[in-house]
């Protein structure tokens, strides 16, 4: 089953999808003054990823043209200049997502550790493949070039979480949770904590004793 949606993560598609306008919320206008007061005086343009982030999620996923019309409006920039970062960084949609968009890392860490066995397992479970949402808008499916989280190979990103340490079995358990609505457990899907080594630690075993200042010649 293929799915609506092209590209969703990439570029605008063509299709008639973007909206007339776009105002920022007042809740979200009152977090505009705190942003902007983390940078500088005259280096508001600093706070456009910021916002363009702020502006995304209130658009449900997604950066339709008008809300970046209004970052760069907010930030006295060219609206070009606001076009060429929001282009450039992968964490900016430029059409809808499902709400549950899922980004699988492919770069070479992850795929040393499984990445095409992820890959393959959620175009079995939802029906779609990379690039695609499915047809009730539950799911997005992308590809990312690294999600800085090596060590935990392979992995994927779904909205803001972090799922580490995957394979088929637990690919399978997290998406099957998401399609009846629960919430899985973000983090790492093996037994180990974060990023400590499987079977434990294998450097300072003991706790060390107590300084006492001698050993660097202190009486």
């Amino acid at each position: 089953m293929s799915g609506k949606t092209e590209n969703p993560a990439g570029k605008d598609t063509g299709k008639n999808i973007q909206p007339e306008s776009f105002r920022f919320s007042p809740e979200n206008m009152a977090r505009i003054p705190d942003i902007l007061g983390l940078y500088p005086a005259g280096r508001q343009e600093s706070a456009v990823m910021p916002l363009l982030t702020l502006a995304q999620r209130q658009a449900g996923g997604w950066l339709p043209r008008v809300a970046m019309d209004r970052v760069a409006e907010i930030l006295g920039m060219a609206p070009i200049r606001v076009y060429e970062i929001a282009t450039f960084y992968s964490m900016y949609n430029h059409a809808p997502v499902g709400k549950n968009h899922i980004q699988i890392c492919t770069t070479t860490p992850c795929w040393l550790r499984g990445s095409d066995e992820v890959v393959a397992s959620c175009r079995k479970i939802l029906g779609i493949g990379l690039g695609e949402t499915s047809e009730d808008g539950e799911f997005t499916l992308g590809e990312v070039e690294c999600l800085g989280a090596c060590v935990n190979a392979p992995l994927f990103k779904i909205n803001d979480d972090y799922f580490e340490d995957l394979d088929t079995a637990r690919v399978e358990a997290i998406l099957t949770l998401l399609k009846r609505g629960d919430k899985p457990q973000p983090g790492s899907q093996s037994s180990r904590h974060g990023a400590a080594p499987f079977n434990g630690p294998t450097t300072l075993l003991e706790v060390p004793p107590r300084d006492s200042g001698k050993a660097r010649g202190k009486s």
